[in-house]
């Protein structure tokens, strides 16, 4: 229980890199994010947190956790960021084997080679604006998600997986260096039994952390 609130806490930092999305109260979707918490923070098995409660629509679960994911990546970044420099970190990168380039279909019609520490501001700014979007993730009850709803879920999901990648691969230190790992870590193991359990990430966009994911993912 104590590892369960120390990562709480870690949660409720206000050391953020983008504003923080959150939830009216009252809403369906509050209700969900407090449920869905209150299993993360209680300590029980990650694999169990991540299954669609009984009686609940999987839409409004996925959209949930897209924007809790979307606040707990962004805060891990927030504590690292100012080591992730054009200097540090020419490109977004994991190791060698990896490169992302950067395209929006607006300013960035091709894919483009950039800075990490930009490509994750644009990446955090192209997120932040689609969870805000109520075309895409519509807040009132009995508003029907749109038809491509799951295609764009995968494909933010898939965005912020590479944060992970980035962080893991290239400031690890720094996340131990600050008692952060153990938080990390557990925030990683749920995105990854969450994205696994509704098979939003695509196989080979995981293979960057696969190592590290065998040993902490069981």
């Amino acid at each position: 229980m104590a590892a369960a609130s120390g990562f709480a806490q870690f949660f409720q930092r206000n050391k953020t890199f983008r504003p923080r999305k959150k939830f009216e109260p009252g809403t369906l979707k509050f209700d969900l994010h407090k449920q869905a918490n209150a299993s993360l923070n209680s300590g029980i098995d990650l694999k169990e947190v991540v299954r669609l409660p009984k009686d609940e629509d999987l839409n409004d679960w996925l959209a949930v956790h897209v924007v809790d994911f979307f606040n707990r990546i962004n805060l891990i970044y927030g504590t690292i960021c100012e080591h992730c420099t054009e200097q540090t970190c020419p490109t977004m990168c994991g190791g060698p084997k990896y490169e992302y380039h950067w395209c929006d279909g607006v300013n960035y019609k091709k894919p483009t080679a950039l800075p990490a520490a930009q490509y994750i501001t644009l990446l955090m700014e192209w997120v932040e604006s689609q969870i805000n979007d109520e075309n895409i993730f519509p807040i009132a009850v009995g508003v029907p998600f749109p038809k491509n709803y799951i295609q764009v879920i995968k494909k933010i999901l898939t965005r912020l997986f590479r944060v992970f990648v980035h962080v893991y691969i290239h400031h690890f230190d720094k996340l131990v260096a600050i008692g952060a790992e153990a938080h990390v870590n557990t925030c990683y193991k749920h995105f990854y039994y969450f994205v696994t359990e509704y098979n939003l990430v695509d196989k080979k966009e995981l293979e960057p952390l696969k190592e590290m994911t065998a040993k902490i993912c069981h």
